[in-house]
């Protein structure tokens, strides 16, 4: 096998619990988030760690594979929404809580989940929050290593690994 044959590698599949290191960067170079230098992370496809178009954009890349996948902002985190920006009363605030432009909040939902909110504007009377993903809007760079895939969690959640007969 050559290195460049992948044919005869287990490829990533909708279900796969995969261990990847990645970075996610803008189109001006800023690293946003990323693994390189640190441990990998496994994660099982579907459960959410990543958004539904980046897991899409991972679909069908071989073990041992290094690529840079360039994401509009719809295969990545979306439009704006200018539905998720809202106005808040100040006193929704602790007194003590300092807000100013562009710090990020966690938002406890009544369900126990978390969601993150970026101050867009304060005054004393009320506070402007945005909830559209920090990213939502921008091109994305998404770069990622493929170190390991887990084809008995595929295999588990009734899929046939590729290369495998039944």
């Amino acid at each position: 096998m050559t290195e460049d044959d992948t044919s005869t590698r287990p490829t990533i599949t909708e279900n796969s619990e995969v261990t990847i290191h990645y970075e996610i960067r803008l189109p001006d170079d800023r690293v946003v988030d990323s693994t390189f230098d640190g441990e990998p992370v496994t994660v099982r496809l579907g459960a959410g760690a990543f958004a539904p178009r980046l897991e899409e954009a991972l679909i069908g890349l071989p073990l041992g594979e290094h690529t840079r996948i360039l994401l509009t902002p719809e295969y990545a985190f979306g439009q704006p929404d200018p539905g998720n920006v809202h106005r808040m009363p100040r006193g929704q605030f602790p007194e003590d809580m300092t807000l100013e432009p562009q710090r990020v909040i966690e938002f406890d939902l009544p369900n126990g989940e978390a969601v993150p909110g970026t101050v867009k504007a304060v005054t004393d009377e009320s506070v402007t929050v945005d909830f559209n993903h920090p990213l939502a809007g921008h091109n994305i760079q998404f770069i990622v290593q493929v170190l390991g895939i887990d084809e008995q969690a595929a295999a588990e959640a009734g899929e046939t690994p590729p290369g495998a007969t039944t």
